[in-house]
């Protein structure tokens, strides 16, 4: 069996941790706490007959006071950008944080999510944004971490790139 490390990355309350709760756990709290550091959880996953072991770093929210430490990048097979519908701010660090990982682990395969599509309605990042994202060569997804739409989606979409050695494109806009 493959193990392979998978790194969480967004800005501060996108649901990384409620996304690795629900594809590890099946399960959603509503009460927030905040990752300090990293969390590591560990799910198998068969993609095209083989069995991968994700260990899956939940790392903390990237914010203004604090940024991703590069040790905890390194070694990464693959990452997920996690972006919050309803903040348009999120995806601003997404593109940042991605432009990061990049320049330190290179160009590995990553899928995106936007998150919390259980509350579109109150979505501020607008389809013409993710379609730039899409033109940038990003794979986006859109899910709930809360009622799990989207969230196997995902995490197996990832685990399918790296399988197939997949990398993605990080060209600027």
């Amino acid at each position: 069996m493959i193990q392979k490390k998978i790194c969480m990355l967004g800005g501060f309350a996108v649901g990384k941790t409620s996304l690795v709760r629900r594809f590890v756990s099946n399960v959603f709290s509503d009460h927030y706490q905040t990752t300090i550091g990293v969390t590591v959880e560990k799910k198998l996953v068969t993609v095209n007959d083989q069995e991968i072991m994700l260990l899956l770093w939940d790392l903390y929210g990237e914010d203004e006071f604090q940024r991703v430490r590069d040790s905890y990048l390194r070694g990464s097979s693959g990452y997920i950008v996690v972006m919050d519908g309803t903040r348009k701010a999120t995806l601003e660090a997404a593109l940042m944080l991605q432009e990061v990982i990049v320049r330190t682990v290179g160009p590995v395969p990553f899928v995106s999510i936007i998150n919390k599509s259980d509350l579109r309605s109150e979505w501020e990042i607008d389809e013409p944004a993710i379609e730039r994202l899409r033109e940038r060569g990003w794979t986006v997804l859109l899910g709930s971490a809360k009622d799990g739409q989207g969230v196997d989606d995902l995490f197996l979409t990832l685990a399918t790139q790296i399988v197939q050695g997949t990398p993605h494109s990080s060209t600027r806009l």
